[in-house]
């Protein structure tokens, strides 16, 4: 038992591969990957950013969002482990809303969000470089990253 009180915190750092149960909190908070695990019923495994190529084969991916399916962020210097989130609602050809995880820093960090806007701001409208509402600042600010696109499960 103290083994894994001493561990349950290395569990949830992150946006990584997350491979322990969903947790609900305390300590480092939620990661973006066993969330839109358990959220879209996706069984996909890795860092978020491996969520595509591991995808491939199992599940149906493009480049349209729907409710349900998964959004997969590219890893950059700013984020490491890429992020994934689950598609809450479509809001118009370019906004959608999603559910997701760990996307804020600080005393927000870990914290799980759910019905936040994310832009298409790709040039072809192909959801290939996104804009994603930050908690924080109450609004997008200047990032923009680049996403492989979408897993649908089923």
């Amino acid at each position: 038992m103290r083994r894994l009180i001493v561990m349950a915190p290395l569990l949830l750092l992150g946006c990584g591969t997350g491979r322990g149960p969903l947790p609900e909190g305390g300590a480092g908070g939620l990661s973006c990957v066993p969330y839109a695990r358990a959220r879209s019923g996706l069984a996909l495994r890795g860092d978020a950013w491996t969520w595509w190529a591991a995808a491939e084969g199992q599940y149906r991916r493009d480049q349209r969002p729907r409710p349900g399916s998964v959004l997969v962020l590219m890893r950059t210097s700013r984020l490491p482990q890429g992020h994934v989130a689950v598609v809450s609602r479509l809001v118009s050809a370019r906004e959608i809303r999603v559910d997701h995880a760990n996307w804020a820093s600080g005393r927000a960090k870990g914290r799980e969000a759910r019905d936040q806007p994310v832009l298409d701001f790709s040039p072809g409208n192909d959801w290939s470089l996104v804009r994603v509402w930050y908690p924080p600042a109450g609004g997008y600010g200047a990032s923009q990253w680049p996403a492989y696109g979408f897993i649908h499960a089923g």
